[in-house]
């Protein structure tokens, strides 16, 4: 059974930062890629950031571009997603995901997922 469980969301101030992780169980890291996706209310599911199932590539949303950094590490099962310079329309459900893909190429698209976690929420106050 494949399980991906995230945790470390919570409520900060503008300008906070926070460290998500996301530790998966029941498949093997190394054969997929990983993201962080994002929900707020009332909103599509947006792109957060994305690496490859060697760490080598990362990609980002313009959103948080600069601000987030996506990492892995294999040996632990589990995915991180370090936040600084947190801003109130960061809020949203965090969403960890494992896309099946040995090369070094990441997706941004929701459909090329294969497993999600269940959410863990962010809420920056102003």
């Amino acid at each position: 059974q494949v399980q991906l469980v995230e945790s470390g969301g919570g409520l900060v101030r503008a300008g906070d930062s926070l460290r998500l992780s996301c530790v998966v169980s029941g498949l093997n890291m190394r054969s997929y890629a990983m993201s962080w996706f994002r929900q707020a209310p009332g909103t599509e599911r947006e792109f957060v950031a994305a690496i490859s199932w060697s760490g080598g590539m990362t990609f980002y949303g313009d959103s948080v571009k600069d601000r987030f950094a996506i990492s892995r590490d294999n040996a632990k099962n589990t995915v991180y997603l370090q936040m600084n310079s947190l801003k109130p329309e960061d809020t949203a459900v965090y969403y960890c995901a494992a896309d099946y893909r040995l090369n070094q190429r990441v997706a941004t698209t929701e459909g090329n997922y294969d497993y999600w976690g269940q959410g863990t929420q962010v809420t920056v106050s102003s």
